[in-house]
């Protein structure tokens, strides 16, 4: 963990984190960007999962559905990411210290498993059951998790704005 703590201390004196922490402009756009990135990609994620537990357009293939909103699942996974990034960026040690990041990050690691397991296992047998009104119960399973997981992620991610109680050396 002290390397981490050396890693954003570095970070954080670095010319760029200053500018970007200091500018009247730059933060407010990386943060908006970041929430409209999180919107497309939220959106479109719980359009998915809630295809796959059934409650809605059971009556469109899902391999249609994954076409068509899939690849901006994906753009707005990007643009989230990297503006997440840069948010990071801008202030390093608060966010080493800020235990709702902390859990944020272990969240964002639960999503991209239960995503993996998901389009390796069931989801390459989708051609199989594209067309049933009634998914199967795995694709249901992790269509429940990820809603779950992902309205956690927006959760602590508004939580870090409001722990901000100085930064915790290791």
């Amino acid at each position: 963990m002290f390397y981490l703590y050396e890693l954003a201390q570095h970070v954080q004196e670095m010319p760029y984190s200053l500018a970007l922490r200091e500018s009247l402009w730059v933060y407010p756009i990386v943060e908006t960007a970041h929430v409209l990135g999180l919107c497309l990609f939220v959106g479109t994620a719980w359009l998915w999962d809630l295809r796959l537990l059934g409650l809605t357009l059971r009556r469109v293939p899902v391999s249609q559905l994954s076409a068509q909103i899939l690849p901006w699942t994906v753009v707005g996974f990007c643009v989230m990411a990297l503006s997440g990034i840069g948010l990071v960026f801008s202030e390093p040690l608060r966010f080493y210290s800020n235990i709702f990041f902390r859990i944020k990050l272990a969240l964002l690691a639960c999503a991209g498993l239960n995503a993996f397991v998901f389009h390796r296992t069931i989801g390459q047998r989708r051609d199989e059951w594209d067309l049933d009104l009634v998914t199967p119960l795995r694709a249901k399973i992790a269509g429940a998790l990820s809603l779950g997981i992902w309205a956690a992620v927006i959760v602590t991610g508004r939580l870090i704005a409001y722990n901000w109680f100085g930064v915790v050396r290791p």
